[in-house]
């Protein structure tokens, strides 16, 4: 009998809390931004970056005009960045900059899309089209804000860039000559010969792509 009552309680714990869940689910719209806004903080100090992305759309689908918006999405990179999630923090940069940018600050902007394109690199360091793209685009902001204060930061970057891409193509010759591809691998060397740095001694340990922020 005993067994038989605490089974029948559980069971209407347990609707009751499916019950409580679903209804805060259905419920959870309509709010004011400072709500959504909260919620966002609240995840993202919790480490939930994935609940604080739909706390995000909630934001933007139901005020997108609210000043709040646009810190949000800067807030949220930054976390994402934070936890190296660098595509997700790349995602936001450019929601941003597309909305948001003005004469202003677009500087900036293009300076932190760079800059987490580098640190995105320093954990997919065999990764050619993101190495080649964002040794593009840091030589285009060199050309389009010579006077930038973050130039220093691009030439650092761009310099470690040059150094992984001298030691991807030395791999890669090398690779060609095993297999017996050496028209393809003189390619490679041939771009070897032509780098500034040819002569300059890399560390195995890879040690020069670290964050240098």
């Amino acid at each position: 009998m005993t067994k038989n009552i605490l089974l029948a309680l559980t069971l209407v714990f347990i609707f009751t809390g499916c019950s409580s869940s679903k209804n805060d689910v259905i419920t959870e719209f309509n709010k004011p931004a400072d709500h959504w806004y909260q919620q966002i903080i609240k995840y993202i100090k919790r480490g939930g970056l994935d609940k604080a992305d739909d706390a995000y759309t909630s934001l933007e689908s139901e005020h997108i005009a609210s000043p709040l918006v646009p810190e949000a999405i800067m807030i949220l990179s930054k976390a994402h960045r934070a936890e190296r999630e660098y595509v997700m923090s790349k995602f936001y940069i450019d929601r941003y900059t597309k909305r948001y940018a003005t004469p202003n600050n677009i500087e900036f902007l293009r300076f932190l899309r760079i800059k987490t394109n580098f640190l995105t690199f320093t954990r997919a360091n065999r990764d050619q089209k993101l190495l080649q793209d964002t040794i593009s685009e840091a030589t285009k902001y060199k050309t389009r804000f010579p006077r930038s204060p973050y130039n220093p930061y691009i030439d650092t970057m761009l310099t470690k860039l040059y150094l992984a891409e001298l030691m991807l193509n030395k791999e890669i010759a090398s690779l060609y000559r095993r297999t017996g591809k050496d028209k393809a691998a003189k390619v490679y060397e041939e771009k070897i010969n032509n780098s500034w740095l040819k002569d300059t001694k890399i560390k195995e340990d890879k040690s020069f792509l670290k964050n240098i922020f």
